[in-house]
C-alpha cells in the first residue's frame, strides 16, 4: 500500500493542506501585529512579500535537489525551518526580525509545497490521469487554506496571536513525518518513452520553448492575485466596516471552493486544452473582480465574491503545472515548475507589498483592484499562443 501511486497521492494532499493551510491564515494577523507594535501596515505587507518572493527564488533550487537528491532531506529540513520560522514571527518586535522571520518562512516552503510534492505525484501517475491527480493534490492544498483561517481566526480570538503563531508552529511540523512516506515513490508510471535529459539540457529546451515563457509571464498574474487578496481582503473588509469574522470566513470561503476549482481544473485539464482553460480562469478572475469593485459591500456579496474567487484561486496550478509535464515530460518537472513559479512569486511579492503601500498612500484599495482586473485580462490574452504539444524529443524512444 505504502508504495501505489494513490497512497503516494494522499500523503502528497496533507503536506499541501498543512502547508498551505498554515500560510492561507497570515493575512489574519496584518492587524494585530501592526496594532501591537505601532506599525503602518506596510511592514507586515513587506514581510509577506519578502516570504512570498523568497519563496519562488528558492523553489527552482529546492525543486533542482529533489530531482537529482529525492525528497526526503529535502522536506525535513524545510519543515523543520518553517516551523522555526513561524515561531520567529511570535518573537519579532521589529521590523528586520519580522522580515528574518518571513525570508525562513519563504525558503523553507519551497521544500514543501507544490514544486517538490508534484515531482513524485507526476512521476508515480499515468500520463492520463496526470492532470486529474494533480488536481487532487491541489485540491488538498486547497482544504487547507479552507480550515487554515477558521482555525487561524479562532485561535486569534481565544488564545490571542502569540499563542496562535505557537500552534501553527506545531502544525506544520507535522510535515516532517510525512517526508519519508512521500519520498516511497512507486515505479515510474507510463508515459511518453524518451531517452534521460540532463538538467542542463532541460532548461536549455525549455528556454527556447515560447510557451514556457508564456506561462512564466502568465503566472505572475495569479501570484500578484492570490497574495494581495489572501493580505488584504480582511483589512479590505474592516475598512467596509464588517466584523473581522467576516474575514476569517472569506478566506475559509476562498479554500474551501477552491477545493471545487483545484479538483474541477484537474479533471477538464485532462480533457480539454489546458491553456484555454487557463485563459477562461484569468478572464473570470477579472470579472468577478470587477463585479465586486461595482456591489455594495455587504456580508452577502463578500462571501460570494469569496467564493468565485475560490473556484478561480488556485485552478491554475494543476493546469500550468500539467502544461509544463506534458510539454517537457515529468523528469525534471520540479525544477520547470519552480522556474514558473519565480515568475508567480514576483507578482506576489508586489501584490502584497503594493496593497499595503497604496492603503498607507491612498487611505483604500480601489488602485488594487484596478490593477487586478487588467492584469486578469492581459494573462487571459496571453495563454492563447502557448504551443502546447510534446516536445519531439518525448516521441523518441531510448535505445
Amino acid at each position: 500500500m505504502g508504495r501505489t501511486p494513490v497512497f503516494l497521492l494522499a500523503v502528497a494532499c496533507v503536506m499541501l493542506a498543512l502547508n498551505m493551510g498554515v500560510r492561507g491564515g497570515f493575512g489574519l494577523f496584518l492587524r494585530p501585529i501592526s496594532h501591537e507594535y505601532g506599525w503602518p501596515l506596510e511592514v507586515f505587507s513587506l514581510s509577506m512579500a519578502i516570504q512570498a518572493l523568497v519563496w519562488g527564488i528558492s523553489q527552482p533550487f529546492a525543486g533542482a535537489l529533489a530531482d537529482r537528491y529525492g525528497t526526503l532531506r529535502l522536506v525535513v529540513l524545510s519543515g523543520l525551518a518553517y516551523a522555526g520560522g513561524v515561531l520567529m514571527m511570535a518573537w519579532a518586535p521589529t521590523p528586520g526580525l519580522m522580515y528574518l522571520a518571513s525570508f525562513i518562512v519563504g525558503v523553507a516552503i519551497s521544500g514543501t509545497s507544490f514544486g517538490v510534492v508534484f515531482g513524485p505525484v507526476a512521476r508515480a501517475t499515468p500520463l492520463e490521469r496526470r492532470s486529474t491527480a494533480l488536481g487532487i493534490a491541489t485540491a488538498g492544498a486547497s482544504f487547507g487554506m479552507f480550515i487554515g483561517p477558521v482555525v487561524t481566526e479562532r485561535l486569534i480570538a481565544s488564545v490571542g496571536w502569540v499563542a496562535a503563531l505557537y500552534a501553527l508552529a506545531i502544525a506544520v511540523a507535522l510535515v516532517v513525518p510525512l517526508a519519508p512516506l512521500l519520498a516511497r515513490e512507486p515505479a515510474a508510471a507510463s508515459g511518453p518513452a524518451a531517452a534521460p535529459q540532463s538538467l542542463k539540457a532541460a532548461l536549455a529546451e525549455a528556454s527556447g520553448h515560447s510557451g514556457f515563457w508564456y506561462l512564466t509571464a502568465g503566472f505572475f498574474v495569479c501570484g500578484f492575485h492570490v497574495t494581495f487578496i489572501a493580505t488584504h481582503l480582511p483589512a479590505f473588509i474592516a475598512t467596509c466596516g464588517l466584523a473581522p469574522v467576516v474575514g476569517g470566513w472569506a478566506l475559509a470561503l476562498v479554500g474551501l471552493f477552491n477545493v471545487v476549482g483545484s479538483y474541477g481544473a484537474g479533471v477538464l485539464g485532462g480533457k480539454w486544452r489546458k491553456k484555454y482553460l487557463l485563459s477562461l480562469l484569468y478572464f473570470g478572475r477579472a470579472v468577478v473582480i470587477g463585479l465586486f469593485m461595482m456591489l455594495p459591500k455587504t456580508e452577502i456579496v463578500v462571501l460570494g465574491f469569496a467564493a468565485a474567487m475560490g473556484l478561480l484561486w488556485l485552478s491554475t496550478v494543476p493546469l500550468t503545472s500539467g502544461l509544463v509535464a506534458q510539454i517537457f515530460g515529468p523528469q525534471h518537472m520540479a525544477t520547470l515548475f519552480g522556474i514558473v513559479f519565480v515568475s508567480h512569486q514576483v507578482g506576489s511579492f508586489l501584490g502584497g507589498w503594493l496593497g499595503g503601500v497604496a492603503f498607507d498612500r491612498t487611505g483604500s484599495y480601489d488602485l488594487m483592484w484596478i490593477i487586478s482586473i487588467l492584469l486578469g485580462v492581459g494573462a487571459a490574452v496571453m495563454h492563447l499562443p502557448i504551443g502546447d504539444r510534446p516536445v519531439a524529443r518525448l516521441s523518441v524512444k531510448p535505445a
